[in-house]
């Protein structure tokens, strides 16, 4: 884990120095003893201490891992999304400060290859079952091991509005946060999405939208805020006949107005378990889904503009499956950097993510990275993790200028993968004056 942190790939022949580590990392990830449950519960262990008395956002979603380019060198993998490409599934949860913004870590992967079609009857078996039963088996883990944690909100996407969800998690101290994807039945009859169109306006503000390349431009998006109570009907379609016959959730409605020719406005319905009764209740829980952005951050890390796990030459389906959940904890790494330099708050330690001779270079570093005015001065105290991650973005092609904002995951991966070559040349430097 070390290796694929400080040189920012998932490549083994990269990793190893000599033959014999080459062989020796090989050894490790095709030993029958390595799991992925046991690397798992390992990060999750040390991740769950990281969120003692926190309120923790554990933000999940799916991706594919394709490895169609490579089909006939690979083996023992399955289909992906579109029912053709050769590959594997791995849904992550990314746990995350929700009052300071710092990520303390990965909390969860699950990893699997999807070999069989869905089965003719598909919507009537129980959700154990199936595949979507991952949206709640991930939860679950968190809310045995999160025991410390003050509290803990789960945020996914629309892909996890699953009323077995909104039934089976939710206690005292865990609660959902999820984009509605079905419009449901609702108590006093109608649906949901003509339910929440019938929201009372609340409030307006206005939010600049980067740009995604070929999805959007950027812009700035004026809104209007939509919030109340709504109970939600068990439907016929769910698998639990023990569930609940209704439930009551806050719905939060986010629409664009007049948004520029040709672009999709913003929209967004929101469902949680927590009280919104405020616009600042109904703001603070918008602010927590965006979030979700984040996990989104990590599969780009992780894939074609990081560690490249798609470019694996690695041939065999379970080491693969390993070797996807190093990549994950490694790209985890520059996430923690990303949060830790945007946080207002910077009293997380450097020692959180280096060691102290990394610490000692780093600060041996700092003369060649600042410049010679104000506004390239690392501003942040030394020896924090936002002080360590100013440095990486510089080695990572950042200017120093807060207007220049390119200190994403990408630019922190490059700025690690240059650290690390320095790191080894200084203490090179050492040994050779010995």
């Amino acid at each position: 884990m070390q290796r694929v942190s400080d040189r920012q790939t998932i490549c083994l022949r990269q990793l190893g120095d000599t033959r014999a580590e080459q062989v020796a990392f090989r050894r490790f990830v095709s030993n029958d003893r390595v799991t992925v449950s046991k690397m798992v519960v390992h990060q999750r262990t040390r991740v769950a201490k990281a969120c003692a008395g926190r309120h923790v956002l554990v933000i999940q979603d799916t991706s594919e891992i394709n490895y169609e380019s490579q089909r006939g060198r690979k083996r023992g993998l399955g289909t992906v999304g579109n029912g053709r490409d050769v590959g594997l599934f791995v849904h992550p949860m990314l746990a995350l400060d929700a009052e300071r913004g710092y990520c303390l870590g990965l909390l969860d992967v699950q990893v699997w290859r999807r070999t069989k079609a869905k089965s003719k009857n598909y919507r009537c078996q129980p959700i154990e079952e199936k595949e979507s039963i991952r949206w709640l088996k991930g939860p679950q883990r968190a809310k045995a091991a999160l025991g410390q944690a003050a509290m803990v909100t789960v945020i996914d996407d629309r892909e996890g509005d699953i009323y077995e969800k909104w039934d089976r998690l939710p206690d005292r101290r865990t609660h959902l946060l999820t984009r509605a994807s079905r419009d449901r039945a609702v108590v006093g009859g109608g649906t949901l999405f003509a339910a929440m169109e019938q929201l009372p306006h609340m409030h307006s503000y206005q939010l600049d939208l980067p740009a995604r390349p070929g999805k959007r431009q950027a812009r700035q998006a004026n809104l209007i805020v939509r919030f109340g109570r709504i109970r939600i009907r068990r439907p016929g379609s769910c698998s639990d006949r023990d569930a609940q016959a209704e439930i009551e959730l806050s719905a939060i409605e986010v629409i664009e107005q007049n948004p520029p020719d040709g672009e999709a406005p913003v929209h967004w319905r929101l469902l949680t378990t927590h009280a919104v009764d405020t616009v600042a209740q109904a703001m603070t829980v918008i602010g927590w889904y965006r979030q979700r952005w984040h996990i989104e951050q990590l599969f780009r890390t992780v894939k074609t503009q990081g560690l490249g796990i798609e470019e694996s030459v690695v041939e065999d389906g379970d080491v693969l499956e390993k070797l996807v959940v190093i990549a994950l904890i490694g790209a985890t790494i520059s996430m923690q950097l990303v949060l830790a330099r945007a946080s207002p708050h910077h009293d997380q330690p450097a020692s959180h993510v280096f060691d102290d001779r990394q610490i000692e270079v780093l600060t041996a570093l700092q003369a060649k990275l600042q410049g010679k005015t104000v506004k390239q001065q690392n501003p942040f105290a030394p020896q924090s993790l936002a002080w360590a991650a100013w440095s990486i973005a510089r080695l990572g092609g950042w200017t120093g200028y807060e207007s220049e904002r390119s200190t994403g995951p990408i630019t922190m991966s490059r700025g690690l993968t240059r650290f690390n070559a320095i790191a080894e040349g200084y203490f090179l430097a050492d040994v050779c004056s010995d």
